[in-house]
């Protein structure tokens, strides 16, 4: 039985606490507000999980030391916006050689820093890898079948979170990519903004299939540029990824989009979820890397046109249509 502390308790921090008390381990749940650890604590649900019923030996938080004291596996699942200010609150707390675990997704907008950058900058005692993949937390709390890839710099440590979160409902599969993982799991979100965009629009499921296909494109030429492994953006941190936040009304990102694709503002779109979207963060970061690696995105350019210049996203998508025409891919041509 190992000792894991969940740093965030939203849905996703809860799912991944549930999943690996399954496994046998004990956990301790921190959050950043004491109301919300007392309401875990007396009531044993996360308001936004209500059919998940939270195991009495399962330990909520809001203190810092007793999340993190004397544990062998700490994961971090708080928004990425809150993920450098989380670190710095840890830094006191963690040990030479800690293996901390990021599960969230997203990318430093100031500084375009990716989280486990961040991680690393704040904690740079700890041994810092990610757990990624096509995993919403509403299905995961239900014990629905699911894969996500353990990144790491090293194979003992991929192989250690794989045996910790591996389950008959659960499979882990590792990778020392975590480039990759991360530039997957932060840009699917503005990918799937564009998604739910066609949706509100009215567009159908062509539009859909082209907006998955040339977003992995666009992806996948930015990963490689910053040093990942164009085999990741073809697995589960990224086309899978992808596929699911496009698809699914689980998305806060695709449910974002569609508000916007409807008339809402993007301030409008995001008090609506009344969730953390994500890909209203990373879109600015995903433009802001694509001209500086030189790369060229256009989807993630129309997304933020239409987020932040209040351009009409049908205007967007036909100027997206209308580009100068071009090969699928300069791989493949004529000799």
């Amino acid at each position: 039985m190992a000792q894991i502390g969940i740093i965030g308790g939203g849905t996703w921090g809860i799912a991944l606490a549930s999943l690996v008390h399954e496994n046998g381990h004990q956990v301790t749940v921190w959050s950043a507000f004491e109301e919300d650890a007392k309401y875990l604590r007396e009531h044993r649900v996360q308001k936004n999980l209500p059919d998940l019923v939270l195991p009495e030996d399962m330990e909520f938080t809001a203190d810092m030391e007793t999340a993190l004291k004397e544990k062998d596996l700490v994961v971090t699942v708080v928004p990425s916006i809150y993920i450098r200010e989380t670190a710095r609150k840890m830094a006191p707390f963690v040990r030479d050689g800690q293996i901390v675990v990021n599960a969230s997704k997203g990318i430093e907008a100031e500084t375009l820093d990716l989280l486990s950058e961040i991680l690393e900058e704040e904690l740079p005692n700890a041994d810092v890898a990610v757990l990624s993949g096509p995993s919403h937390a509403e299905e995961v709390s239900r014990s629905l079948p699911t894969t996500c890839v353990a990144g790491a710099k090293s194979r003992k440590t991929a192989e250690y979170i794989q045996s910790i979160f591996m389950s008959p409902v659960f499979r882990v599969y590792t990778s020392s990519d975590i480039t990759g993982i991360e530039i997957g799991g932060a840009l699917k979100n503005v990918i799937a903004l564009a998604a739910g965009i066609a949706d509100g629009l009215g567009y159908g499921d062509n539009t859909k299939a082209a907006l998955i296909t040339r977003g992995i494109s666009e992806i996948s030429r930015l990963g490689v540029a910053m040093g990942g492994k164009l085999e990741t953006f073809g697995g589960l941190t990224g086309i899978g990824d992808l596929i699911v936040t496009c698809a699914s009304m689980h998305s806060r990102n695709r449910r974002a989009g569609i508000l916007i694709g409807k008339g809402y503002s993007m301030e409008e779109a995001m008090a609506e979820v009344k969730m953390v979207v994500e890909g209203v963060y990373s879109a600015k970061a995903g433009l802001a890397l694509a001209k500086k690696y030189e790369i060229s995105m256009p989807i993630i350019t129309a997304v933020n046109e239409v987020l932040f210049d209040g351009r009409p996203a049908s205007e967007a998508v036909q100027d997206l249509m209308l580009r100068d025409r071009t090969v699928e891919s300069p791989a493949i041509g004529w000799e």
